[in-house]
């Protein structure tokens, strides 16, 4: 286990492709870095459609290709050994059965021709490898991937963002154009979440289009250093391939609004007047927070004829006016803050139906103001609700 990383926290950074631990510290050679990203494309296939790629006929160009390499793989002994500490999914157990029907000294241009197929320009998400003798221009074009040295700059970056995917301040969206890809913009490319760090000078292709070189930091340790259109065109190939947007600005409380601003609704604190038992013996710290595009007073009419209000009248102990924000994403991530201390609360509706009321926490108030004050400086997505202390960390 990695210093500073729990059990839970490296079981999540391996379900994104992320390594907890470095690879080895010497340096690939040139064969052995062809070698991972061939491996690595068969991971993704692996990843996007869930089984191992097959050789049958009736299969994908692309699919019988990877099922030739994995099983190269499969069949040298030094190959495994490089592969084995990258293998998360264990393909290394797999059958080598009829995978290698070609000779080994085929490269994967000569393979293609074999299994039908003609070498095309290279593209990260597919044969970023293929090279034929007239390839000059997609050598420019696809830089191989290599182990990134100082991926510990880039490892919150990653860490942040999806952060920010999960409480609803930044969304995953069909790439566009070009436009979008600049230094400081995340992009999701074959299962890959990718930074572009850097972006060279603009300059002009043979064939007239205008492009820059790239480096490209992928979120399982690796970079790459390609064109920016190389980088499109990826994108634009991949059916899953996606752009990050940008965090969304936190909400603005304020007691006077500036011109253009646009209310969006409050944020309410309630208590319960309920004689459930917990209730009653905890009413100081049990809350029900949640946000309204509309009128408090509305919302908590008729609260005793409510399960979400545990069928009792209720008191506004806090509101807080909200403008600019979508009123939706806000509560979500105001409820996965404080999703530790969520009161699991069954009771049964005026029906007679049971219901399980998913708003209220027992949280002090002043933690709650404290939250808020996080929102408005953009700090709340590092902080997690810690119910030992009863206390935001982070």
């Amino acid at each position: 286990m990695s210093e500073g990383f729990t059990e839970q926290d490296a079981a999540l950074l391996d379900e994104l492709g992320v390594e907890v631990a470095p690879r080895k510290a010497a340096s690939y050679t040139v064969r052995e870095e062809r070698i991972i990203a061939g491996f690595e494309e068969i991971q993704r296939f692996v990843d996007s459609h869930g089984r191992v790629p097959e050789r049958s006929d009736d299969r994908d160009l692309f699919e019988r290709l990877y099922a030739v390499r994995l099983g190269r793989i499969l069949a040298d002994d030094e190959w495994r050994e490089l592969i084995a500490p990258l293998d998360r999914q264990a393909l290394l157990s797999s059958r080598v059965d009829e995978m290698t029907p070609f000779p080994e000294a085929l490269d994967d241009n000569e393979l293609l021709a074999e299994l039908g197929g003609e070498a095309e320009t290279p593209d990260i998400s597919d044969l970023r490898h293929v090279r034929s003798s007239a390839e000059k221009r997609a050598a420019e074009e696809i830089a191989t991937r290599t182990r990134c040295e100082d991926f510990e700059r880039f490892r919150p970056l990653f860490e942040q963002v999806q952060k920010d995917i999960d409480m609803g301040l930044r969304e995953t969206r069909p790439f566009e154009r070009k436009a979008e890809i600049e230094p400081g913009r995340f992009f999701v490319l074959g299962g890959q979440k990718a930074y572009v760090a850097e972006m060279g000078r603009i300059f002009t292709q043979d064939y007239g289009d205008k492009d820059a070189r790239l480096r490209v930091i992928f979120d399982n340790g690796t970079e790459s250093n390609l064109l920016r259109r190389s980088l499109q065109r990826a994108l634009h190939k991949d059916e899953a391939g996606r752009r990050v947007t940008e965090a969304t600005a936190g909400p603005l409380f304020a007691d006077q609004t500036a011109d253009g601003d646009e209310a969006s609704g409050t944020i309410y604190v309630l208590r319960s007047k309920s004689d459930l038992p917990f209730i009653s013996e905890n009413r100081d710290l049990v809350h029900k927070i949640g946000v309204t595009s509309g009128s408090v007073q509305e919302r908590i009419a008729g609260a005793r004829l409510q399960a979400t209000f545990l069928l009792a009248d209720v008191e506004i102990v806090a509101s807080y006016k909200l403008y600019n924000i979508d009123p939706g994403k806000l509560e979500t991530l105001i409820h996965r803050v404080f999703g530790p201390a969520r009161l699991d609360i069954g009771i049964k509706d005026r029906f007679g139906n049971p219901v399980t009321p998913r708003e209220w926490f027992l949280v002090p108030l002043n933690v709650i103001d404290q939250a808020v004050e996080r929102i408005r400086d953009g700090t709340i997505t590092r902080c997690a609700y810690d119910v030992s202390t009863a206390s935001l960390v982070g």
